[in-house]
């Protein structure tokens, strides 16, 4: 099938305006393309084609959000929605690959046609691509390119500005189920929610410190705190805007430094915070340490995904005989903490399955069950209900309070993908209706110490893993030297698995001390570069 004149036409007009840069590879990771600003607006172009396409193969609304997540401020990136309100499929990341990497605009051309044959979409036109950005300077100007891109297809660009990428997801949601999906929806369904999950509670009576990591998150949260009035919930918010985006604060700051962000010397040690992300998708809960100025004791994903199951746990028990079985998994990485694991085993009594790095593949296995819990470690995550789950809820909603919860708990979690701003009211739902502070939640378990590394590499490639990227399959014989490492550590494990977006091997080793994670970490580090290609000095 040759592409329409007309839209062959239209891509090279606006292709001339997004040129590839030269030497540039774009590479479609977990999460979507990301990279220096400067050299995305072939990219986003491209992806705006694509999800033109995808918005009229579906005969629905898609989505894009221009955002770099915990990135630092001079990169951008891009995450594609589908009509679900999830991650774009991942049948159609090749597709992205080829468009992004197209060298010239008849390569692009031919890819397009390409797309079009391969998916029967014979004519252009119709349907909606809505499109966001985060607070990054180089957003409202990656976003008309994204738009040019959708235009060539004959669709509609509907530019919705400042937006977390959880919000976008939720409304492209929304939209199409035919529900009301405005920004100020969003609010309302959450906060309404949440006061029904707390009614007849007493407030934990403590300010939640919010770290908004100079990004989205600080105008959202306080439009939604504003829904909240009278919910029992006071939230300081700092890092509105006035640093770095991401610039010592925020979640991703928190887990790799365990220290406190920037603008939390005042805060009192045990007092409740938490920090999400630049684009607001992830969610980490901390306190000031006593004994440790400028240290956090964090409660990170795995925490989170604990503390979920237990409010699952407790709302399913009190579900009237009519609900019949219930089934919960929570689903995890290879980097959840061993003990988290353990606790959830063994205490709480829910399925636990592993897959590999990657929200996407997390985010397909909850599917399922009838809850399915996840929270990487690195606090992003959700809770999701499948549809005859909540409609079993529906039909027992008016004669039991545990359905009607239960139905409000799948309000007050995004259903379409890991939102830090609905997981915080999780999170407060959990502890206000367990009458817990900070000390009962860490009491839970004692994380076993552990420690990421990274080595660069000439060719990630040459690592390759299985069962659920806890094994290295290749190159032969380092895992039996990781194997060999970790056999006389006390508690210890250790995996190594290749990034998605960068020639680097991630190497993770846990133990029953820090030293000895330490330790393990770096001799672990050292086989990785003597096997696999190691650039530069041994680690």
């Amino acid at each position: 099938m040759a592409v329409p004149t007309s839209v062959g036409a239209a891509v090279e007009a606006a292709s001339a305006r997004y040129p590839l840069a030269k030497g540039f590879r774009p590479s479609y990771g977990t999460a979507g393309f990301r990279a220096l600003a400067e050299l995305l607006d072939s990219t986003m172009f491209r992806c705006g084609i694509m999800m033109a396409a995808r918005a009229i193969k579906a005969s629905a609304i898609t989505g894009i959000c221009i955002t770099a997540s915990h990135n630092p401020a001079p990169d951008n990136g891009v995450k594609l929605v589908e009509p679900s309100g999830e991650m774009l499929c991942q049948e159609w990341e090749t597709y992205a690959n080829d468009l992004a990497n197209a060298q010239t605009d008849s390569d692009l051309i031919a890819q397009v046609a390409s797309l079009l044959a391969r998916e029967g979409i014979a004519a252009p036109g119709g349907g909606i691509v809505m499109i966001a950005h985060d607070t990054r300077p180089s957003g409202p100007h990656l976003a008309e390119a994204a738009a040019a891109g959708v235009r060539c297809l004959g669709v509609e660009p509907q530019m919705c500005g400042l937006l977390t990428t959880p919000q976008l997801h939720w409304m492209v949601m929304s939209r199409n189920r035919g529900q009301p999906w405005a920004e100020a929806d969003y609010c309302a369904a959450l906060a309404g929610a949440y006061q029904q999950l707390v009614a007849g509670t007493q407030p934990l009576g403590q300010t939640l410190y919010m770290d908004c990591a100079n990004g989205v998150g600080a105008p959202k949260m306080a439009a939604l705190a504003q829904q909240l009035a009278g919910a029992g919930l006071a939230v300081d918010l700092r890092n509105t805007g006035e640093g770095v985006l991401n610039g010592g604060c925020g979640s991703d700051f928190l887990q790799k430094d365990r220290q406190l962000p920037a603008n939390y010397a005042d805060v009192p040690a045990g007092a409740r915070c938490c920090a999400v992300d630049g684009d607001s998708d992830r969610l980490m809960y901390f306190t000031p340490l006593a004994d440790t100025p400028g240290k956090a004791l964090l409660f990170d994903g795995d925490r989170i995904a604990c503390l979920s199951a237990m409010l699952l746990r407790d709302l399913i028990s009190a579900l009237p005989p009519g609900a019949g079985d219930v089934s919960v998994g929570i689903i995890q990485t290879a980097y959840a903490n061993g003990a988290a694991s353990a606790y959830i085993r063994d205490n709480l009594g829910c399925a636990v399955e592993v897959t590999p790095t990657g929200v996407k593949y997390l985010h397909e296995a909850a599917h399922h069950y009838d809850c399915g819990v996840y929270f990487e470690a690195n606090g992003h995550g959700t809770v999701l209900f499948v549809k005859d789950f909540l409609a079993r809820l529906e039909q027992l909603a008016g004669e039991s309070r545990a359905a009607a919860d239960l139905l409000a708990l799948s309000v007050v979690i995004n259903q379409a993908v890991g939102d830090a701003l609905s997981g915080i009211l999780l999170v407060e739902a959990a502890l206000r209706r367990r009458a817990w502070g900070l000390d009962q939640w860490a009491a839970l378990y004692t994380d076993l110490p552990s420690r990421q590394l990274k080595v660069t590499v000439a060719d990630r490639t040459v690592i390759t893993t299985t069962d659920a990227e806890t094994r290295c399959a290749s190159p032969a014989g380092l895992q039996a030297a990781i194997d060999a490492a970790v056999a006389p550590v006390p508690r210890g494990r250790a995996f190594v698995r290749p990034s998605g977006t960068e020639d680097v091997v991630r190497v993770y080793a846990e133990a029953d001390s820090q030293e000895a994670a330490d330790a393990l970490a770096g001799a672990v580090a050292k086989l990785v570069h003597a096997q696999a290609g190691g650039v530069g000095p041994a680690p």
